[in-house]
């Protein structure tokens, strides 16, 4: 099972993210009239002959006037479309009643509970499949009525705007939006509300199912290019988040400072110095790094002042680049 797989089951072994889920989500009269303090987790591992476990998936049970509802919540996360989800749904289901009529010993005076079946899909690429197994098989005149029919409920996150999702009040919408989100901004303001949110000490474990996914899952794959420190709150990540941004926007208000000088220094422009003086250029080109880098060592310094005027181009431009006064030195050796 991948970790992403597992952080999603260990987000949906938590009521509040199961009521979150109907209550948001499914826009049908009959969500008012489910009991949501009587929701209790079910087994939710069943095996045949020739089919695997599936542990990312996960069962819950909540009353609805006088019956229990049984929800199936299947975790889809691959890069695209599964065509016949509506099939597996069905035997999953068709698994699911045989071995409550096992464990239960029911008889033909029982009627097997109702079953919704969700799906929760994350792939890049929208769903297309079809959500209805008569919809997979062939029809044919007078047969009909003996056809396959289940459907499934889908949720693709990526078909939910973040205007929409904002307005939400609701664990399952912020989950969404995480997992929409493009930039380290869109991931700060939905820290902001789960602070919010989660404040209470009996939240202590969704919190920390949300702290794990973040390190482990959704902050790995934005920013491949850092580590990511240890953390073991909202409020760390939401820090680090806020760090982040405004270096970020530092470097480039400093990059865009940077490639102005350079730019007028190599049209010749006049930059504080008169093109042609190699002691004039030396010493912007110390400008820089100290505006880059901070206090510049003495003995780079002479080192930069022995360049010559071919040098202190090649190695001004590095300074745009360079993460350190050590990557620019080492363009200093090359030159």
């Amino acid at each position: 099972m991948s970790s992403h797989d597992e952080s999603y089951k260990l987000f949906f072994s938590h009521p509040q993210m199961v009521e979150d889920l109907l209550r948001g989500f499914i826009h049908e009269p009959w969500v008012t009239e489910l009991d949501f303090t009587t929701l209790e987790a079910v087994k939710s591992s069943f095996v045949s002959s020739t089919l695997k476990r599936r542990d990312e998936d996960v069962m819950w049970r909540l009353r609805w006037k006088d019956r229990w509802l049984y929800l199936y919540l299947l975790i889809a996360f691959q890069s695209s479309p599964q065509y016949f989800m509506a099939i597996r749904v069905a035997v999953y289901v068709g698994l699911f009643y045989q071995d409550l009529i096992k464990a239960q010993k029911l008889t033909s005076a029982d009627q097997l509970p109702p079953v919704l079946p969700i799906v929760i899909y994350n792939g890049e690429t929208r769903w297309h499949a079809p959500t209805n197994t008569k919809d997979l098989i062939e029809s044919v005149t007078g047969l009909e009525k003996y056809g396959l029919q289940i459907e499934y409920l889908l949720l693709d996150e990526g078909d939910y705007q973040d205007d929409y999702l904002a307005t939400l009040h609701n664990l399952v919408a912020a989950l969404f939006r995480l997992e929409n989100s493009r930039t380290e901004q869109d991931i700060q303001r939905v820290l902001e509300l789960l602070i919010d949110w989660l404040s209470a000490p009996e939240q202590d474990s969704l919190k920390q199912a949300f702290v794990n996914w973040l390190k482990w899952v959704l902050l790995p794959r934005r920013l491949p290019e850092i580590v990511i420190p240890e953390m073991k709150t909202l409020q760390e990540m939401n820090s680090m988040l806020a760090e982040r941004v405004q270096q970020w926007y530092a470097d480039a208000e400093q990059r865009g400072w940077l490639k102005g000088r350079l730019e007028g220094w190599q049209d010749g422009r006049r930059e504080g110095i008169m093109i042609g003086d190699v002691h004039g250029k030396a010493t912007l080109l110390l400008q820089l790094l100290e505006y880059r880098f901070g206090q510049v060592p003495e003995d780079f310094k002479q080192r930069v002042l022995a360049l010559t005027s071919d040098q202190l181009l090649q190695s001004a431009t590095s300074v745009l680049t360079a993460q350190s006064l050590e990557e620019v030195l080492s363009a200093l050796t090359r030159h």
